[in-house]
């Protein structure tokens, strides 16, 4: 990297939590130890980092010696896991403070482990939770919605190459997200009938 070029954060790319949490294929595109790890969506998207809003639903100190918490954040589709500690300490103390249920908004890098079954699992390593209202999280619920619809739009475009590596690591038809943005949506509709 010449002096002139300054290192750029990658995108948070808008997810929803059944689709984070199909994925589990990660890669590197380059050897440099430096390079950005990669999660691979179905719908043939890269993601070093993503940006979620949804329902702090609960919180808990996991950790031993050193604070270490969990909370579990829920959107229209499904629950993403976020894990912050003493390398996180602004998101840790947010989600300390916070009360639970809240509507947060959080970037993070997703991260995977295997289980001892062999299963890989996904969950977030936040760099911030920030607490939000509903429009915020309504707001993000239909933005994400048209991210996830333009993806699958360009899933079978002849250059997509993340479609390309999604169909040989995903044995997962991306129909299946357009249908999980159709419920986002229509949760949206109920709770704008429940409120009026």
């Amino acid at each position: 990297m010449s002096s002139n070029e300054i290192p750029t954060r990658e995108v948070a790319r808008r997810v929803f939590a059944q689709e984070f949490n199909d994925a589990g294929y990660t890669f590197k595109e380059s050897d440099d130890e430096r390079a950005p790890v990669y999660l691979l969506l179905p719908t043939g998207e890269r993601a070093n980092r993503i940006f979620l809003v949804g329902t702090l639903t609960e919180k808990e100190d996991v950790g031993e010696d050193n604070e270490y918490w969990r909370g579990r954040i829920v959107d229209p589709t499904g629950t993403f896991f976020v894990y912050a500690g003493q390398y996180q300490p602004e998101a840790a103390s947010a989600l300390r403070d916070l009360e639970a249920p809240a509507y947060v908004a959080v970037v993070g890098k997703p991260r995977t482990y295997e289980t001892d079954d062999g299963n890989i699992n996904v969950s977030v390593r936040p760099e911030s939770i920030t607490e939000v209202d509903a429009a915020t999280r309504d707001r993000w619920v239909t933005e994400t919605a048209e991210r996830t619809l333009e993806r699958i739009e360009t899933f079978d475009d002849e250059g997509n190459e993340y479609a390309r590596m999604a169909r040989e690591h995903y044995d997962l038809p991306v129909e299946t997200y357009g249908q999980s943005v159709i419920e986002a949506l229509e949760s949206l509709e109920q709770a704008d009938e429940l409120s009026a």
